[in-house]
């Protein structure tokens, strides 16, 4: 290192990041002290002052290591940390930060929310912010953000929020292109309008019956937890789209045109039928499809899937090449009259892989039959997986069914395998 030109040994140290490394280093030689402020990144992990024993707080410490370094462009602090030295760092390097994290630790915290001035409040400084993720976030009111115009990623893991307060967040975020709401509880009714937004990830928890309605023209990636009624009219860029209630029910969908459509996933306890009906047609030019419903009807009346027809399903999904299917849209196509359109010529043009979970020997006979049509009529079939999970019978039916499960398999060991 001695030997290197002072240039080099800079550009070294601005690959390091980790905040004890840093210190570690800034005592070993004057050349090196003196190439440290080249840094453009400083991480403080969880534990950084949990043996500490000196006389500064670890906010001071904090402070004095930023204070040393000439262009921060990312801080990232897991350790605890105070509103009053959040601010007095951001006057530091607010001007010239581009990435932030922070974990905040204020989710049972109220009266920190509404001090003056609030974590979040010191955030604004930080003007030229291109990503900021906050973990652990108490927002009940409106953070007093001016604007974050440069800020294109925005991540909130584990939050409280109130409906005006998250609304004036993302207002305060025109330009974002991800957005990523993970772990989040308190909203009622969520509505984003943001113009350039890319990738949407929204995970509510609770009860499951929240209201989303998204307007972003340009949205490509939407996953979406939690909802009960989802409306997203632009959809014109979206190729990939992921909706699941683990908590609740899903009573209504309203999208524009899926034409992009490449992955669909849906999945959760229940689902009106009218809500998997529109989606089934609205991706009619689907490439992936993931199902995993169990049961349908409205309110607390749990219902079995209606019949589907298999050849009407399969001819308007002509794309499909992947499609995995669980329990009950299985045994929805499976029934007795599921192939009686079948005509001289029928082929299932793209479908290349199959993954089919069965939970139940009832109507075995389609089972099996139904597997058979997908390998016959699916000229360009690579893989066939069959799960069978918790198989909800003692009777011998359910022996019998896994032997012909078997038989199947043997008959077709090159395409077909058992999970």
């Amino acid at each position: 290192m001695e030997s290197l030109p002072d240039a080099v040994v800079q550009y070294i140290f601005s690959f390091m990041n980790n905040a004890r490394d840093v210190a570690v280093c800034n005592c070993v030689s004057k050349r090196w002290k003196d190439s440290l402020p080249y840094i453009k990144s400083l991480y403080f992990p969880r534990n950084s002052f949990d043996s500490h024993t000196g006389i500064d707080h670890p906010d001071t410490i904090v402070w004095k290591m930023i204070s040393s370094v000439f262009k921060l462009e990312e801080l990232v602090v897991y350790s605890p940390f105070s509103s009053i030295g959040l601010a007095s760092w951001m006057l530091l390097v607010g001007s010239s930060l581009k990435h932030l994290e922070l974990r905040m630790d204020n989710l049972a915290e109220y009266q920190n929310c509404i001090d003056s001035p609030s974590k979040l409040e010191c955030i604004s400084t930080a003007k030229n912010l291109e990503s900021l993720k906050l973990w652990g976030v108490l927002m009940m009111n409106s953070p007093k953000w001016d604007a974050f115009p440069k800020l294109q990623s925005l991540e909130i893991v584990g939050a409280k929020l109130e409906d005006p307060a998250l609304t004036a967040a993302l207002r305060a975020c025109p330009n974002l292109k991800n957005l990523l709401l993970l772990g989040c509880e308190g909203v009622r009714s969520v509505l984003i309008e943001l113009p350039s937004l890319e990738h949407c990830k929204l995970d509510f928890y609770g009860l499951g019956n929240y209201s989303l309605t998204l307007t972003s023209p340009k949205i490509e990636f939407l996953e979406v937890q939690g909802c009960s009624w989802i409306s997203v009219c632009e959809t014109a860029c979206l190729r990939n789209l992921s909706i699941s209630n683990n908590a609740g029910r899903v009573y209504m969908v309203d999208f524009g045109k899926l034409a992009a459509l490449e992955f669909l996933s849906i999945r959760g306890v229940q689902w009106c039928w009218d809500a998997i009906s529109k989606m089934l047609q609205l991706a009619s030019e689907v490439k992936h499809l993931y199902m995993k419903v169990e049961f349908t009807g409205d309110f607390d009346n749990l219902q079995p899937f209606p019949e589907i027809d298999l050849v009407d399903f399969l001819n308007s999904h002509p794309k499909l090449q992947k499609f995995d299917i669980h329990g009950a849209m299985f045994a929805a196509l499976c029934q007795k009259n599921s192939l009686k359109n079948v005509q001289s010529g029928f082929v299932i043009p793209c479908l290349e892989e199959v993954v089919v979970t069965v939970r139940s020997p009832l109507n075995a006979e389609q089972k099996i039959s139904t597997l058979e049509s997908l390998l016959k009529y699916g000229k360009v079939m690579k893989s066939m997986a069959i799960r069978i999970l918790q198989m909800r019978s003692s009777h011998s039916s359910a022996d019998d069914f896994f032997d012909e499960i078997c038989r199947f398999q043997r008959m077709n060991h090159k395409t077909v395998r058992i999970e």
